[in-house]
């Protein structure tokens, strides 16, 4: 490119040289002197445009102040001072201005009295050099503007490429739970049921057929809800294909859970929640009881949803206890996870743990009101269940 530039800067520039204006000194060898080197120069124009544009400006000073008369004697300047510009900072770009304003405005007066010959005005030769000067800083401000542009949408594809990433997280976590919380807890009631149904078989077989009915039964609704999953994953609209669980349906599930021989007392008193919080409730509640049936050798069990006023708004309320002895306690295992999550989904949080005189208690605090259901509503990141 630079040579391209140098070539055609001397084609325009070399029969201005050559002319012979009478009465003038004009075509010799000083003058293709500074053709030469004023042209070569533009060679590193690229690689070093300060010190071009410094040899350029002599040789057209050198011009001028030699007495050679011509229209593009400047163009090697204007092509470096251009060049200084583009590849620059506006600071340079105006310190430079500046001095090449006031050196063509001192050559313009001095060539007009040393050597008399039609100089321009000194003032419009002031002028002569800025043009160049301000196209360069025209197109590098462009470049500038299109390189952060550029930037942006990159950056903008990126955060939308890490935002997909984080929403199929999300999602992969959420369904996890859901499966976690319909299977384990069907199938540790199954369990014990049919461990009710072996032990019965040959003494009791009433009792074992009832068993084997509630593993049956149960069966049939684990199927219901594992469909209800898979149909929220294959339906287009993302919509539920079956309603996700209240807490009225807390009555089924103690039901269940009485089959398996543990006694169980029930206290709802909820009012009305926002459905992502009834949902967290009742899956926590469902948890809950999962882990007495799995973990603890438990004769008794309560549930209580009850609702309080607070200073941060109304809180539900999901506490379950048992009088059993864990084995080691439920641990950090996935139920345990997945309650705290559910909790964290809606703004509320969950504690568990033993209780005084033996036992465990799984303690959730839910935000109940209308502000909870829209700060749900974000947290969850628009999950299907919602």
């Amino acid at each position: 490119m630079d040579l391209a530039v140098a070539a055609v800067v001397a084609l325009f520039t070399g029969p201005d040289v050559a002319v012979n204006a009478p009465g003038y000194r004009q075509a010799d060898a000083l003058t293709w002197l500074l053709f030469a080197v004023s042209t070569g120069a533009l060679l590193v124009r690229s690689r070093w445009p300060v010190p071009v544009a410094l040899v350029t400006g002599a040789a057209c000073a050198g011009w001028a102040l030699y007495g050679h008369i011509g229209e593009l004697l400047n163009l090697p300047v204007m092509v470096a001072l251009y060049t200084v510009a583009v590849r620059g900072n506006r600071t340079r770009t105006v310190r430079t201005g500046v001095i090449a304003a006031l050196v063509f405005g001192a050559v313009s007066l001095i060539a007009g009295i040393e050597v008399p010959q039609p100089q321009g005005a000194p003032l419009l030769e002031m002028l002569v050099p800025l043009v160049p000067l301000l196209l360069g800083e025209a197109v590098r401000g462009r470049r500038e503007l299109t390189r952060e542009y550029a930037d942006r949408a990159r950056r903008a594809e990126a955060e939308r490429e890490r935002e997909a990433r984080r929403r199929v997280e999300q999602e992969r976590v959420r369904i996890a739970r859901e499966l976690h919380d319909v299977v384990a807890h069907t199938v540790s009631a199954m369990t014990v049921q049919a461990g009710l149904a072996l032990d019965a078989f040959d003494t009791r077989p009433e009792v074992a057929r009832a068993a084997m009915r509630q593993v049956r039964a149960s069966g049939k609704d684990a199927v219901r809800e594992l469909r209800a999953t898979v149909g929220v994953l294959r339906a287009d609209d993302g919509a539920p294909a079956a309603p996700a669980p209240r807490l009225d349906e807390l009555t089924e599930l103690v039901e269940r859970v009485r089959a398996t021989g543990l006694d169980v007392t029930l206290h709802v008193d909820a009012g009305t929640v926002p459905h992502l919080v009834e949902l967290a409730a009742y899956r926590i509640a469902q948890e809950a009881l999962t882990n007495v049936i799995r973990h603890a050798r438990a004769r008794h069990a309560a549930v209580s949803v009850g609702r309080a006023a607070g200073d941060d708004g109304d809180r539900l309320t999901v506490e379950v206890t048992d009088d059993g002895i864990a084995d080691g306690g439920p641990g950090e295992g996935f139920g345990l996870v997945g309650m705290r999550e559910r909790a964290a989904a809606v703004g509320g949080r969950v504690e568990a743990g033993p209780v005084p005189g033996g036992g465990w208690r799984v303690r959730a605090e839910l935000p109940a009101g209308q502000r909870a259901a829209d700060g749900a509503g974000t947290a969850a990141g628009g999950g299907a269940d919602e």
